[in-house]
Parts: structure tokens; sequence; C-alpha cells
């Protein structure tokens, strides 16, 4: 029966190579120029007149300047006539066309290559600079990685640098196996150190295009302090506790014996002051935007801390959180008993959290995604798909595979492949969803702009209110909605500004 199926398989394969044309010829196109509407039907209308098959295709557009690239095979009888319309076509668009011939050897070695390993490298800053993106792509091409995309995620970039909220991300598609995965990691991460930047380095699969669960640590990663230590200075003894949460954080002594030390001092605290604390938490930047993304897609979302469930809970009301494991303090009579209640949430409980989540949602560990500061935090870091340590200690960032430390929380997003996160953000605030206080600031100051015409201002209304009807009655075209406003709303700043 093998046998047979083998001889099957040979004929069809005689049949389609007998089929296939040898007299052709691989032409590679090169167009630059400036972008305009149409120029792309422009050059497959003539391709199409001569029955030609783009073997490849792939345009970027900067500052709107054109490069657009084509691998096309052609008819060798046709293709003298290919080359000359399309030089007509290019000398009538005004832009510049270049023609390569690609030898068919070469032309196999280039498919045989998609068999390997594609990784996506992430650069995230406050701003990106020339000698940033050299040192990075130095250390890919020591690792005979090969540059195949490079796509900006953030959007257009202001030249005022003073401005709130400014920060640049380019992607890098690579293709290759590192010839040391370690050795670049830790070049990578030295460098990240001493020029101001973060990055983040994954197995471009299927599995990094559906993360679907994310658990946080909460604080130092979600809130800009420790609530233990809050608590503590409320209690007096703020200097002790402080002291052991250090020791704690950088690994010197185990976590359960310092939790168990400091709760032992927050004896007699009254529970009052826990409700005051947890209004006025410091909440870390990007949080807001961060949430309402994730919120927004779909994700599942965990708070597992070391902290404790009252402010966890705080914060699950506040951004619809789905879980919350943290420590629960022991009250009596109003006050707190120094003990606390049930297992203490440690580094390996963690871990467990996130696994057991994992299973409930039916999600699997590779499209998980943790975030947190402190050495408890690194079972969990190692077990995600994802893990990435946020402005945290030395030792975490040394042995976490990514990591944040130039911005806010929402640069996460940028590590999941979220592109233009300001303009989507603001359409939706325009369109009257609730978005977090920073991207709020923003928008007034942006509508300020436009106040100051009249006439401009009135067309950002009338235009604001036929989307807003749309978008509800159109759920299927609202990528096209929001590309049709980004384009507006830029357009209407900058007749504005001018």
């Amino acid at each position: 029966l093998c046998f047979l199926l083998f001889c099957v398989v040979l004929q069809a394969l005689n049949e389609y190579k007998a089929m296939e044309p040898s007299n052709t010829e691989l032409i590679l196109i090169r167009i630059t120029g400036e972008d305009r509407p149409g120029l792309t039907s422009s050059i497959m209308g003539i391709l199409a007149r001569y029955d030609v098959t783009v073997l490849d295709i792939g345009q970027a557009d900067i500052h709107n300047t054109l490069t657009l690239g084509l691998l096309v095979r052609a008819a060798e009888e046709y293709s003298g006539h290919v080359m000359r319309d399309l030089l007509f076509k290019a000398s009538e668009l005004g832009v510049n066309i270049r023609f390569y011939p690609v030898k068919k050897d070469e032309y196999a070695d280039w498919v045989n290559m998609q068999g390997k390993n594609r990784y996506i490298l992430t650069l995230l800053g406050r701003k990106l600079s020339a000698l940033q993106i050299q040192a990075v792509t130095s250390v890919l091409a020591e690792q005979g990685l090969n540059i195949d995309a490079i796509k900006r995620l953030t959007g257009r970039i202001p030249l005022d640098e003073q401005r709130e909220n400014i920060r640049a991300c380019i992607e890098f598609s690579v293709r290759g196996t590192p010839k040391d995965r370690a050795a670049m990691q830790s070049k990578l991460l030295k460098l990240s150190s001493e020029l101001e930047m973060d990055f983040s380095f994954q197995l471009d699969n299927m599995y990094r295009r559906m993360r679907r669960l994310i658990c946080f640590d909460m604080d130092s990663t979600l809130i800009e302090t420790e609530v233990i230590d809050e608590l503590a200075d409320r209690a007096g003894v703020g200097e002790q506790v402080r002291a052991i949460t250090e020791q704690a954080m950088r690994g010197e002594i185990d976590f359960k014996e310092s939790f168990t030390q400091r709760v032992t001092l927050l004896k007699g605290l009254d529970v009052s002051v826990m409700e005051d604390i947890a209004q006025h938490l410091p909440i870390t930047e990007g949080v807001d935007r961060l949430m309402f993304v994730l919120k927004q897609y779909g994700y599942k979302i965990a708070i597992l801390s070391g902290g404790f469930t009252y402010f966890g809970n705080y914060l699950k009301n506040r951004y619809g959180i789905d879980y919350v494991y943290a420590n629960e303090l022991e009250i009596e009579d109003g006050k707190l008993t120094g003990r606390y209640v049930g297992e203490i949430v440690d580094g390996r409980r963690k871990a467990e959290l996130l696994k057991l989540i994992a299973q409930v949602e039916h999600v699997h560990l590779a499209q998980t995604i943790a975030v947190g500061d402190g050495a408890n935090d690194l079972p969990m870091l190692s077990e995600a798909g994802l893990g990435i340590a946020f402005h945290a200690k030395p030792r975490v960032v040394a042995n976490a595979k990514q990591s944040i430390n130039t911005m806010g929380l929402d640069g996460v997003l940028y590590f999941l492949g979220f592109m233009r996160l300001r303009s989507l953000l603001f359409l939706w605030g325009f369109l009257g969803l609730s978005v977090g206080s920073s991207v709020a600031q923003d928008m007034e100051r942006e509508k300020e702009y436009l106040r100051k015409d009249s006439m401009l201002w009135e067309a950002y209304e009338r235009r604001h209110q036929e989307m807003a009807a749309l978008w509800d009655k159109y759920p299927e075209m609202q990528d096209s909605l929001q590309a049709a406003f980004n384009s507006f709303y830029d357009a209407t700043l900058k007749r504005n500004r001018e």
C-alpha cells in the first residue's frame, strides 16, 4: 500500500513539473517615490495584462515616501514588454523603478530559508536613537540573525520632546537560530541598562499572537508602593518593616519568614486605616491604559500578590480584574491581630496559581503573561509564556527574559504587538468610552488646538457625531472607522497648527 501511495505521489509531482513553464524569468522589481492612491493598482494592472505571477510582495511607507518590492515570474517572451510598460507607467506616476534578474537556484535557496526559526525583537524607550538601534542590530548580526522586517508600533513621534507620555517602539522580525541565546540575552540586557531602553526577544509563533491570560504582582507593579509599608507607617513601625521588606525583595531572606515578621508588627492597627490607604493608592503610570486595552481585547486578568486581599479587591473593582489571590489579614474587634489567615501567597504559590487559572480558563501556559518586580515573582515569570520584570530589582532583571525599566506599565502592550495605542485610545475617548486619566488629559490638550479655529472645531464635532453613530451601528466596520478617524484627526491638527 505504501509503495502504491509513493507511486501516485511521484506521478503527481512529475505531472506538476511538466505543467510548470520552463521558459520563465524571475524578476525583482523595486519602486520608490512619493506615495499616492492607485499606484499599486496601476502596477498590478500591467502585470495582470501579461499573466505575471507575484511570488512575493512588500511595502513600506515613511513620511509619504513609498518603497514597494515585488518578486515576479513572467514568461520569457513577455518579460521585455512587462519591463517596458512598467517603465512608462513609473515615468507617468513620477516614481523610480529598478529591475534585477533573480536566478532560479537563488530563489530556491530563499524559499528553503522559510523553515528557519522566526523571532520578534521589540525595542522600547522614551525615545530611540541611531546609537541604540545600531547597538541592538549589531548583536543580531553577531548571532547570525537576519532582519526580515522592521515596523514602528508607536504613533508618529512629535518633535516636542517635552510633551508627556512620549514613547518610541520598533519591532524587528528576524529569522535564524541564535548562535548563543544566553550570551545574546545577556548582551541585550547590558545594552538596555547602558542605553536606557527596554527590549523583548520572543519566538514568533502562534502563542505570541494569542496571549489570553495576564497575571500581575500588585505592590510596586500595579501600584507605586508596598502596602505593608504604608500600614507600618500608620502603626509607627515603618522603618522596621521597610528594612525587612527590602531584604525579602532582594531575596536575602525567605518570603514566608519576612511576611510573618512584618504582619506581627502590625498588631493593634485599626482596620479603618486600610480603607483610607486603599482610596489613596498611587497607581503606576500606564495602568489605566493597560487595563482598558486588555479588557477591550478580552484578556483574563489576575492579581497574584504577596500583599493583601483588601487592596487587591479594591483594584479588582476599579478595573474589572477577574481574579485576586493575595494574603488575608486576621481582624478582631476592628483591629489587626498581627496574624494572617490561610496559606501565604509566596513565589511558589504564585506560580501554582498562574497554572491553575490557565487550566480553569482553558488557556495554554504558553499563552500566559506574568509581570512583577520582586524575587518572589521569579517563579511565575519563569512559568509564564511571557515573563516581564517591571522596574525590578537587579536580581530579577538578570533572571527575567524581558524587562521594562524606562516607562510605565502600558509598555507591556508593545511587547504584545499592539500598535499606535495613542490613536486607538483617543478614538475610544472621543466616542464617549471610558479611558484613563492620562489619556483624558492628553485629549483635552489636543482639543484646545482645535478650539482655536471655530471652523475646524465644528468639522471635528460633526465628524465625531457621524463616526459615533456608525461605530455602534456597524461593528464590523470599526477597523475602517478607526483608520478614517486617525487620518481626519491628524490632518485637522496639522492644519490648525499651521
